[in-house]
Protein backbone atom coordinates (compact mmCIF):
# COMPACT_ATOMS: atom_id res chain seq x y z
CA UNK A 1 0.00 0.00 0.00
CA UNK A 2 1.37 3.55 -1.01
CA UNK A 3 0.07 6.62 1.14
CA UNK A 4 0.91 9.96 -0.46
CA UNK A 5 0.84 13.18 1.50
CA UNK A 6 0.73 16.62 -0.34
CA UNK A 7 3.25 17.86 2.05
CA UNK A 8 6.59 20.04 1.61
CA UNK A 9 9.10 18.21 1.18
CA UNK A 10 6.86 15.34 -0.23
CA UNK A 11 6.57 12.60 1.66
CA UNK A 12 5.67 8.88 0.84
CA UNK A 13 4.83 5.82 3.31
CA UNK A 14 4.86 2.27 2.07
CA UNK A 15 3.04 -0.78 4.07
CA UNK A 16 2.04 -4.09 3.42
CA UNK A 17 -1.33 -5.23 2.35
CA UNK A 18 -3.13 -7.81 4.02
CA UNK A 19 -2.17 -9.72 1.29
CA UNK A 20 1.47 -9.59 1.35
CA UNK A 21 1.11 -9.36 4.70
CA UNK A 22 0.18 -12.83 4.59
CA UNK A 23 3.66 -13.80 2.59
CA UNK A 24 5.35 -13.42 5.86
CA UNK A 25 4.47 -16.89 7.04
CA UNK A 26 5.97 -17.99 3.66
CA UNK A 27 9.47 -16.12 4.08
CA UNK A 28 9.69 -17.60 8.13
CA UNK A 29 9.69 -21.21 6.63
CA UNK A 30 12.59 -20.11 4.12
CA UNK A 31 13.86 -18.56 6.75
CA UNK A 32 13.67 -21.53 9.27
CA UNK A 33 15.21 -23.70 5.99
CA UNK A 34 17.91 -21.30 5.47
CA UNK A 35 19.29 -21.50 9.02
CA UNK A 36 18.94 -25.40 8.97
CA UNK A 37 20.76 -25.89 5.88
CA UNK A 38 23.70 -23.62 7.11
CA UNK A 39 23.81 -25.93 10.52
CA UNK A 40 24.18 -28.58 8.25
CA UNK A 41 26.70 -27.53 6.08
CA UNK A 42 28.73 -26.11 9.42
CA UNK A 43 28.40 -29.74 10.51
CA UNK A 44 29.60 -31.26 7.58
CA UNK A 45 32.11 -29.32 7.24
CA UNK A 46 31.38 -27.53 3.73
CA UNK A 47 31.34 -24.05 5.81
Amino acid sequence: HREVYGTIPPKVEYSLTEVGAGFKTVLASLEIWGNQYIDYMKAAGRM
